[in-house]
């Protein structure tokens, strides 16, 4: 499997600049790239190529590895907007955002990736140098630092391009890793069913809880700061903005890291699988009150379920997504489902049988009854089409039969 490992370049000024120079040229030549891809509606690397490989090189004096990893990094921008279009992630046809994105060329920011192979880039390991291409020549003995994991993970796995990457004032590459897969394990004793959420991040059928608390707070108060500095508006507030930019991206990215880490431990020291929800599209099913929109938009649940999936690939752990209707609603022991068992946020208590329990545990162990049923009909994942959508389901996960158990045919 693929893998992305980043790693810190410190340039001494007169390499970062050299660096600089070169993000700029390459990407104001692929802007350039763009506007003739546009013009002419050539978006295949090839036809592109013929129409501006030697323009490229003349008017920024980009080297011959460099031209043609510009335009292919153009070509790959339209695929990925065509790509975007088709799913609906850029609005309706003719919506503004869609117009906006379909009526005028990609523009490439100055300071964006730019691919490297081992032509541009080559690496010396013990040392933790680099040399690399730029359009003033190639620079030598760049250093470069990482994490012990990471740099065992480079000098075993390296292979394929790097991306050059500018990231306030910082210099990164970001290599790409050829990882080798544990075999699959596909005969899981049980599965271990993960409730995902918001004020409880992710919720085990085992009875962990691994809370949201902390995070959630510390969301809150970025968010006020950043809402008091833009009021402010002063050249002192903004250097605070810019400087604090992405922490909390950065910050739930290292809990999601250290939840998916401990979950799939788990997963592979026990012998079983994990069950996830599908939750594609809550975003677009939900109506909710202006204080909650923030709350929820910052969720970072898609990308909880990446590190999960990843990480227990990576370990041989089979991964099973169900449907999540009414898991928050029915009840572990007897199977009812009624609306008034979930009591508040906290708590569920059966209206038939009278159990009682908190109630993201008792949704995770309906989620994992759901990947046992799956499993059994040889279904290893199910991704579920969104339902229409309909008055009153707002507060629905999924408009779906109570079961969320859909059988096919053996996959193993």
């Amino acid at each position: 499997m693929k893998l992305t490992v980043q790693i810190r370049l410190l340039p001494t000024p007169e390499q970062a600049a050299a660096l600089e120079a070169t993000l700029h040229a390459c990407n104001e030549a692929a802007t350039w790239a763009s506007r003739v891809a546009f013009e002419r509606d050539v978006k295949r690397t090839f036809a592109l190529r013929e129409h501006t490989y030697g323009e490229i090189r003349a008017r920024w004096g980009l080297g011959a590895q460099a031209a043609q990893h510009v335009v292919k990094k153009t070509c790959d921008a339209y695929t990925t907007l065509k790509a975007n279009l088709k799913a609906g992630n850029l609005g309706r046809p003719g919506s503004k955002r869609y117009r906006r994105a379909t009526e005028k060329p990609i523009v490439f920011r100055p300071e964006g990736a730019q691919p490297y192979d081992d032509r541009m880039l080559s690496w010396q390991m013990a040392e933790r140098r680099v040399s690399v291409w730029t359009v003033t020549g190639r620079v030598k003995d760049v250093a470069f630092t990482a994490s012990p994991g990471q740099l065992a993970t480079l000098a075993l796995h390296r292979k394929g391009e790097s991306d050059l990457v500018c990231r306030d004032g910082m210099w990164f590459l970001l290599a790409t890793c050829e990882v080798p897969e544990t075999s699959l394990n596909t005969d899981p004793v049980d599965f271990l069913g993960i409730d995902l959420g918001i004020v409880n991040i992710a919720t085990t059928s085992d009875g962990e809880i691994m809370a949201g608390r902390e995070l959630n707070r510390s969301r809150s108060r970025e968010r006020g700061l950043r809402a008091k500095l833009q009021k402010k508006n002063t050249p002192s507030a903004k250097r605070r903005l810019k400087k604090r930019r992405r922490k909390e991206a950065r910050r739930a990215k290292d809990v999601n890291h250290k939840i998916a880490k401990h979950v799939v431990a788990e997963a592979e020291r026990t012998g079983r699988g994990i069950a996830l929800e599908d939750l594609t599209g809550i975003r677009e099913r939900v109506r909710l009150r202006k204080p909650q929109r923030a709350t929820h938009s910052s969720w970072s649940f898609h990308q909880l379920g990446q590190f999960i999936a990843y990480k227990a690939r990576k370990a041989g752990v089979p991964v099973v997504h169900v449907d999540p209707a009414y898991t928050s609603r029915t009840c572990a022991e007897c199977g009812h489902m009624d609306r008034a068992n979930r009591v508040s946020q906290a708590w569920f208590a059966c209206r038939s049988c009278g159990f009682v329990d908190h109630a993201d545990r008792n949704g995770s162990r309906n989620i994992r009854a759901r990947a046992r049923e799956l499993w059994r009909c040889g279904v290893q994942s199910i991704t579920p089409a969104p339902p229409p959508k309909q008055r009153g389901e707002a507060g629905r996960k999924r408009s779906a039969t109570a079961s969320g158990a859909r059988c096919a045919s053996p996959s193993l």
